[in-house]
Parts: C-alpha cells; structure tokens; sequence
C-alpha cells in the first residue's frame, strides 16, 4: 500500500477506509480507479506488479457490495463472485488472505474454496448452500455448470475474478475457461469481469478474451485496461560457485554447496527448479549437506495434497526457511516472509522469471531479491539475458490462442449433461467467447456430430454415442451414465498416466492394504524398477515392495545411489525473445566480459577454433569423430523447434545418401549424425546448406514423417481424452496408461485410413503443429537463415559443439551415477575441444 494519498480515496467508506487507516495504508490509484469502474456496472483488466494489492483490489468491489448495501441487484440467491485460479494452491492461498480483513472488519460475508483436494461432501453443499464468494478452478467451473441446478446456483452471480489471467488464456485450460464464462454470461446476465495480471506483454488482447465477442455488453470488444504504477526494480544476480560451470546437465549439483549458503544468509527463501525431477533431487542434496538442521521441504505437482498443503501451512506460519519447488509455487502465493528466491536452472521466459522473482517480499516498495543458478554454460547466457530482459521490463508471454476442437467437444457434452440444448443456441453462445469467435458453423455442427456418433466411421458402436437429437429438436445425453463418466473425466490436462505411491511397512508384500499415501508417480517410470529398488518421490528415499494394479506400494530405505524419476512433459520451453537475447549476447565479444571466466574462455576458444556466429546467422560445424561424421547446427530456438527441425533434416540427409544415424537436441544447438563425410559432400557441391534448410521441408516431407511417427498417436491419444471419446476414468475403475494406449492407437489407425478429415484428426495436427512440434517456430527460422547460413569443416569437435554431442545417448533418469558418467565422457570431448592446433590431439 502506499503513504501518499490516493485521488477518490473517498469511495472507501466504512469500515473499509478504518481498516486502511489502521494499517497505515491508503488504497493506491488503481484499486480506487478499479473499484469506480466496476461499481458502475463495467469490467477490467488490472496489470499490477506482485505486491501491489491486486488481488485485494479484485475483491473490494464484492466486498463492497456485499456489505454496504450498495448491490444494483436483488440477489436471487447462489453466488455473489466467483474468484477463478490456474493453481490449486492459489485459490487457497487468497481465501486464506481474504479472511483476515474480513475477520478484522466483522464482514458477515463467507468465502470458501472449491478445487480437486476439496472432499466431496462439501462440494456437494456448496451447490445447496453456497458461499458468498467461492475460489475455485477452471475444471470445477466446468463441472457447475454442468450441473443441472447451475441456473439456481448462478443466478445471483456478479463478479467473476480471474487471477493470474496470463497463465491461463495460452492453454487448452484457457479454451474450456472461455466457454465456461461464455456460460455465466447466459446465467448471469449484466455480470461484470476482473482480470489480474503481473505479467502481460499484450494487455489488449487479454481484455478482449475477458469479454463476450457477440457485441452485447456495454463494451462489446474489450474490458477497461487500467495500468498500475511500476513497483521497486528487483536486486536479481547470478550466483556463481567456486568451482567451473560444467559444460553440459542440468542437475547444478556443482552449485548445491553456494545455494545452501544463501539458504542459511536469508530468513525465507523459494528455491525454484523446472522439473519435479530436479526437486526431487535438489532436495535430496540440500538435506545431504544441512549440517545446521534448517527447516528445508519439498512442493511439487506429484506429492499428496495433505503434503502440499502442510508445507504451504508452515510457510505462512513461517516455520520453514526453504522451499524447494516446481511451478506449483509460481504465481501469486502470497508468502510476505520470503526474502530470497534461487531460480535453478536457466528460466526459458523473461515473464516467468518476474513471476517467479515477485514471490520474494510481496511488498511493491521493496525490490524483490533473487539469484539465478545455471545449470551449464549456455544456460548462463540465457540467464544473462534475462537479466537484461528484466531490467528493461520486457515481457515475453505468448498471445492468446485459438480453441481448441477437442475442448468444444468436451464442452458440448457438458452443455448436454447441464441440460437439453438447441444447437443454434449453443453456437451462438459458444462464438461468443474469445478463442471460438472464429469457429465456422460446419466445424461446430461436425463437433456435435462427433460427440453425438464419434464420427462417421464410429458410428456403429453403441458406447460412442453419448448425445442424440430428440423429436423437439433439442440434444440430449443417451444415458445417465454419459453424465458420470463426463464428471469424472472432465479437464484438459493430459499427464502421463500416474500410479499412486503408498507406504507401507517394508518386507509386508502379504499384507498391502492401507499405508500413508505420498502422492503420484509416472507408470512408466515404476514399470523400470523391479521390487527392491530404490528411488527418489516426495524428499525420501523409497524401495518398490510391489505394484498393484494403479497402486505402487513402498517402503523407506537407505541407498547412496537411488534413482530419481524424471516426469514426461516436465521441460519448459525456450520463449522466442530470450532465444533471439542469446543469440545477441553471444554475437557481441563486449557483452563476455561481464560472463564468468571459464564461460568467456569457452567463447573465446570458440572464435579461435571455428567460428562465433551473428545474430542472425545460423553456425553449421561439420567434423569427423570416432568413426563417425557430424553436423551440429545453432539456430538458439528451443528444444522443440530442434526436434522437428532434426527429423526433417535426417529425412533430407537420408535423399541424399549421407547415411545419418540420429540426431539429438537441445534448446539451444542441434547435432546429427551419420556415415558420410559430410564435410566432403558440401565440397563437392553433392549436399546444398541451403536446399538442406529451405523453408519446403515444412511442405511434403512434414507431412511424410508425421505420417509414420508415433508423436502423432500420443497427441491424438491426449485430444480423445480430453473429447471424451477415450476415458481415462471409468465408474469404479481407473484404466491403466497400456489401456489407454491401445485402445487409442486403434482407433487412430482406424480414423487414418478411412476417415482423415475426423474432427479428431484436426485437433490432432493443430496440437502437434502449435506444440510438440513448435511448426510454426520452425517456420520463422528457417526464413530468418535465408541466406545466412555459414558453413565451418572443422578437423575436431568446437567447444560450442560439446554440450549438445554430451546429450547423445543420455537417459531420462536422473542420479548420481548419471553425473559421473558425463563427467567421464565430459573429460574427452573437452580436451579434443579446448586442444590448441598443434599440440598432437585430434
């Protein structure tokens, strides 16, 4: 809050404006100007840095209402504002911060939250008995308003809170969101939206997605944009250990020992990984080392809601001096006593750095200190240009997306399982919102038919067929059941299958019932163990005692050398504006000597053995190694956009007799691999750089490798759960991850030959062209290389080459003995790498 007067601080009345008073606060610009423009009927978009009481702001107009007598409208009952959150623990984190002014005030007003940890019974209550005001979740919204009293439980509905707004609109969560509100908009009729925000890099487009697309409303395109006074610059570094960066990995063991250090120098502080598999390990480390018994736990995903919120419990009792945490913690906690947040690993997002950074001190007066640890020497780049990307308040979230055909699908069901619907209806509202404001009619009449039949081809079996139209014209569910399987397999995310992690006593194989649950682990990590071997979950080591069915039962253990699960889907993306920041940083000797040593003098070799690239060249290196041939590219786009990017060019390679073997990828640099000298076919003019990389791969030889990869049967398998059409749960059972998959595999092939055009299909080839395959990344490189490519034959591997030729071969099971292993292969490929010419090495 600030010291100086607020304009209009008069809209505050009592006891509002006491309670302020009392605390020393007066209410800042934009929660006045939030609060006169939604207590007169509009809605708006509030972009404000952590700490600057947005989320009080987004609350006050409700409170207002609710208490003061001011409300436009009798209420008929049900909900007064739905506050919606893209995390679990946000929503209780608020509700939690919201009861003390409402406490200190004697506000008779109720607050509950709704999300999947919350027991049954009182969600049942909830719709009977609702709260005033209820935190919840885009996937419990779906699940409302799919509820045949939705329009009794809605109806006095007047507010809808969005939080952390970005995180939500760039993913299939943000589709089924939209239509949810599209919805509301028909229950509620006059309800009134407020977006918060942190980080935004288009404020413009995220008011439109808050808004209805029809043009009713008083603003029929946007929602009021208010901009917030900037907060105190944050004091962020880059902790540099005492020993050498490695060259490649990314467990920052090296920087275990300095992290701790810092742990033990501050009160709090949120140590941040981007993987559930480097918690775990990390974790592990800092306890191996916590000579001085401080209060160190563990949060991510995977773990027990009744141990994530034990140690959300003791953070805000300030019991713990550290947290070591995945995204779980990313936004909006508000955990006042933090003073220190250590970002491991490099943040691929400028975005996500702030955000993360801004869960230090919550205070806007007072920068937030953080420290970034890089895992490797590119990452230190990156790293740098974050840095640089934060000091000019640069943003780089991604725009809001077009929706997504298999939530629609979803969607539809759910309006059917609600309620009888017209169709006419239903696309109406459904164009209504933001990411569907494009749907055509035949799209939408082929997706209802898809849920209505499965689609041509599907037609025939009874159990696809969940919503049929009757003789009134409307569309109904077939049979009470439908309405069962859509509540429990409602959702968008798409995780690997999980097995749930029990504990029990060891050597009691016999007796398995009952034991402590610690949370959920990866299928296919747990179908690599045999009974007696340990790993890593929820901070301690465990022995597999034995699996059953979806139960994985374990016991504690003692082993120097478990393993460590690494989970699917965990790696974060390199965003385009820190690639191009790299690129920069590297192109300019100036910016390296504000590097640390041994990474200046990895670049500086780098110059004297082959070649440091411009900004906007592309570096390929040619050079013979162990009986092998090898070409390693430096586009800097992302590990995605290299993966699609090392198929086409295997396929390319192929034509032209190079013989390739594989290839391997990494964000930042991508190597193949082969029988041919590939260094003598540019020569002899018998293999083109330029016809290699032309922009026509993304045409016939795209088409030709989906065809034949199995990437495509896992995004159709993720698109046929969400639609609905594959279950994932069933009444009184759970289907096994191999279920899953065969089933859908069948079905994938039967679609291929008989019906393409499914509507399936379609989502299939826009989720894998916009996500695992990052096409249209691929796309705007290749164009910026045009013309640009410089080739280097080298006799030996570069120093730049060596990160990405130590990723050859690696699993994706993390340990120590992994570490050894690429220090050992580390050690050759370095000294061929940092040999001078001359010297006798080759």
């Amino acid at each position: 809050m600030s010291c100086d007067q607020a304009p209009d601080a008069g809209l505050l009345p009592e006891p509002f404006a006491g309670w302020f008073a009392a605390r020393g606060w007066v209410p800042r610009r934009h929660q006045l100007e939030l609060l006169r423009w939604v207590g007169a009927g509009g809605s708006a978009l509030l972009v404000a840095p952590t700490g600057a009481g947005k989320t009080l702001a987004g609350f006050l107009p409700s409170l207002l209402e609710l208490t003061a007598g001011r409300a436009p409208l009798v209420r008929r009952g049900g909900l007064h504002t739905l506050y919606i959150s893209p995390l679990k623990a946000l929503a209780v984190d608020v509700a939690r911060n919201l009861a003390t002014p409402i406490a200190e005030m004697a506000l008779p007003v109720r607050v509950e939250t709704r999300t999947g940890d919350t027991p049954a019974g009182r969600r049942q209550r909830q719709r009977t008995d609702p709260p005033d005001m209820l935190m919840t979740t885009p996937e419990q919204l779906a699940l409302l308003i799919a509820a045949r009293d939705a329009p009794r439980l809605f109806a006095g509905l007047r507010t809808v809170v969005l939080d952390e707004l970005h995180a939500l609109v760039t993913s299939k969560r943000g589709d089924l969101l939209s239509l949810g509100l599209a919805r509301l908009r028909r229950l509620a009729p006059g309800l009134r939206m407020i977006g918060l925000s942190a980080t935004v890099a288009d404020p413009a487009a995220l008011a439109r997605w808050m808004m209805p697309q029809d043009g009713s409303g008083p603003d029929p395109s946007a929602a009021h944009v208010i901009l917030a006074d900037p907060g105190a610059p944050p004091d962020v570094s880059i902790l540099l250990p005492t020993e050498r960066i490695p060259w490649s990995g990314h467990s920052a063991r090296h920087a275990v020992g300095a992290i701790y250090a810092a742990i033990r120098a501050h009160r709090t502080t949120l140590v941040f990984v981007n993987t559930r598999s480097q918690a775990e390990m990390l974790f592990q480390e800092l306890w191996r080392i916590n000579d001085d018994g401080l209060a160190i736990a563990l949060h991510h995903g995977s773990l027990d809601v009744s141990q994530r919120r034990k140690v959300e419990a003791a953070m805000v009792a300030g019991r713990l001096d550290a947290v070591v945490s995945t995204s779980t913690l990313d936004l909006g906690i508000d955990w006042g006593d933090v003073d220190l947040v250590v970002n491991v690993g490099a943040p691929k997002g400028a975005s996500r750095l702030a955000q993360r950074i801004g869960r230090a001190n919550h205070r806007l007066d007072e920068p937030s200190k953080a420290v970034l640890v890089p895992a490797n020497r590119f990452e230190v780049l990156e790293c740098r240009a974050a840095l640089d990307a934060l000091a000019e308040g640069a943003q780089d979230t991604p725009p809001p997306r077009a929706g997504a055909l298999d939530v629609l699908a979803q969607h539809v069901l759910g309006s059917a399982v609600a309620a009888p619907f017209d169709a006419d209806a239903l696309f109406a509202e459904v164009r209504s919102a933001a990411p569907y404001a494009g749907l055509d009619r035949e799209t939408f009449d082929q997706v209802v038919r898809f849920v209505a039949t499965g689609g041509y081809v599907l037609s025939t079996y009874e159990q696809y067929a969940r919503i049929r139209q009757t003789g009134d014209g409307l569309w109904r569910i077939t049979h009470p059941r439908v309405a069962q399987q859509y509540r429990l397999n409602v959702g968008t995310i798409v995780e690997a299958p999980m097995l749930k992690v029990r504990l029990v006593r060891p050597g009691r194989r016999a007796a398995l019932a009952g034991g402590r649950m610690l949370g959920e682990i990866e299928e296919w990590f747990i179908e690599q163990l045999a009974p007696g071997e340990t790993f890593v979950f929820a901070g301690e080591v465990l022995r597999l005692e034995a699996l059953r069915e979806t139960e994985a039962y374990v016991s504690r253990a003692a082993d120097a050398d478990p393993r460590i699960p690494a989970y699917q889907g965990g790696k974060l993306p390199l965003s385009t504006h820190l690639a191009d920041r790299v690129r920069a940083i590297l192109a300019d000797e100036r910016q390296w000597r504000g590097l640390p040593g041994d990474v200046g003098e990895w670049l500086g070799m780098q110059r004297l053995r082959s070649v440091v690239p411009r900004r906007d060249q592309l570096l390929v290196e040619t050079f013979p190694r162990g009986g092998r041939f090898y070409l390693v590219a430096y586009p800097f786009e992302g590990r995605l956009a290299h993966q699609t990017l090392g198929m086409l060019l295997t396929r390319r390679l192929e034509r032209v007799r190079a013989r390739p073997l594989g290839f391997v990828a990494s964000d930042y640099a991508l190597a193949v691999w082969g029988l041919a000298d590939l260094s003598a076919l540019i020569r002899r003019g018998r293999l083109s750089l330029a016809e290699l990389f032309d922009e026509d791969m993304l045409g016939d030889d795209l088409e030709a490798w989906l065809a034949e990869s199995s990437l495509m049967k896992r995004t159709f398998r993720s698109c046929a759960i969400i639609a609905g059409l594959i279950e994932r749960r069933h009444p009184g059972k759970e289907k096994s991850g191999r279920q899953v998959t065969v089933s859908s595999d069948l079905i994938y092939d039967v679609l291929m030959r008989h019906e393409p055009d499914h509507v399936l299909l379609r989502a299939t080839r826009a989720d894998a062209g916009t996500g695992l395959i990052d096409v249209g990344r691929v796309g705007v490189l290749l164009k910026r290389i045009r013309g640009r490519i410089v080739h280097q034959p080298l006799e030996r591997v570069s120093p730049l080459a060596v990160p990405v030729l130590l990723e050859i071969g690696r699993e994706p099971v993390y340990g120590e003995a992994e570490d050894t292993l690429l220090a050992e292969a580390a050690e050759t490929l370095i000294a061929e790498a940092m040999a001078m010419p001359g010297d006798g090495k080759a």
